[in-house]
């Protein structure tokens, strides 16, 4: 399956300001760019679809920025999906309705549901908290520490 950049780049983010925002810390659009080497103009872009998927809510201003709408334990990938890939949660376009209703009717009740049933329970069943904590696991131990 390919997953747009929008997505992938939005999963990256929003992990970032998961790790790095508190109750009442904003963190600017630039230093996500900078931090994950995405874009700002790209970024700004993702984030206005994840602002009205309801998933981050931003302020204006010099002293503006994003954070998390909803604490990250309650952000789904079920969510951050549907608000950046549209298309991917479409419905199936009929192939052949009118001289082939019964392959029709088992293409789509044995193929695509089962597709759309198993995609969002497997993304309904992580959060965005699981992503920070297999970040965190997965983050590198080789960071050396020298003394003179």
């Amino acid at each position: 399956m390919r997953i747009s950049a929008k997505t992938r780049y939005g999963i990256a983010a929003l992990v970032h300001l998961a790790q790095n925002s508190g109750e009442d810390r904003l963190i600017p659009i630039l230093s996500i760019s900078e931090a994950l080497g995405i874009s700002k103009i790209y970024l700004e872009q993702v984030f206005s679809l994840l602002k009205r998927g309801d998933i981050v809510v931003s302020v204006k201003g010099a002293q503006g920025g994003y954070q998390l709408a909803r604490p990250a334990n309650e952000i789904t990938m079920l969510e951050i999906f549907k608000s950046t890939e549209q298309t991917l949660f479409e419905k199936v376009e009929e192939t052949v309705p009118a001289k082939g209703q019964e392959i029709e009717k088992a293409m789509k009740e044995i193929i695509f549901d089962r597709i759309d049933i198993a995609l969002e329970a497997s993304l309904e069943g992580v959060t965005l908290l699981d992503m920070v904590h297999e970040a965190k696991k997965n983050k590198s131990t080789n960071d050396f520490m020298f003394f003179i």
